[in-house]
């Protein structure tokens, strides 16, 4: 198969900006992760650029950045939680799809590990209450703002 020329050059110019793209995907999400750590409707985040997370220290070895993907357990350990919480985000786009440049979010229970049970969910140590964020490069005050709002009752 041949690439066409539009797809090439779009290839080219967004190589140009990837770097600037990582890194602040890489800022976004350590932001979000600490802002979710202190949060009371928190249960616990999953992200290796913190220091509380169980490989920070092999990731510190092995990474210069800690990319963009976290996910974090709400408190209230229910789908129906996470489904309040997404829908009320309006910067994180419910997806499947976790690699835009737009911050995308989704439940493993509705995306990742849809042909799971609960209870084979519960097996392989997914919690319900689980959610996976991939963060993008919008201004990181809305994303945090979003959250917020979105994680209050």
């Amino acid at each position: 198969a041949t690439l066409h020329p539009m797809s090439a050059y779009l290839l080219l110019r967004g190589m140009k900006t990837l770097a600037l793209r990582i890194e602040r995907q890489n800022d976004n999400a350590m932001a979000v992760a600490h802002f979710l750590e202190t949060h009371p409707e928190i249960e616990k985040v999953f992200y290796p650029g913190l220091e509380s997370h169980d490989g920070h220290e092999i990731a510190k070895k092995q990474m210069t950045g800690f990319g963009g993907m976290l996910s974090f357990m709400l408190k209230e350990d229910s789908l129906e939680a996470v489904s309040r919480v997404i829908r009320k985000l309006k910067y994180a786009h419910p997806a499947a799809n976790l690699g835009a440049v737009e911050t995308i979010v989704g439940p493993p229970a509705t995306t990742s590990h849809v042909e799971c049970t609960m209870e084979e969910r519960k097996a392989m140590g997914i919690p319900e209450s689980l959610i996976r964020y991939s963060t993008g490069i919008e201004d990181i005050d809305d994303l945090i703002k979003d959250l917020d709002q979105a994680l209050s009752e």
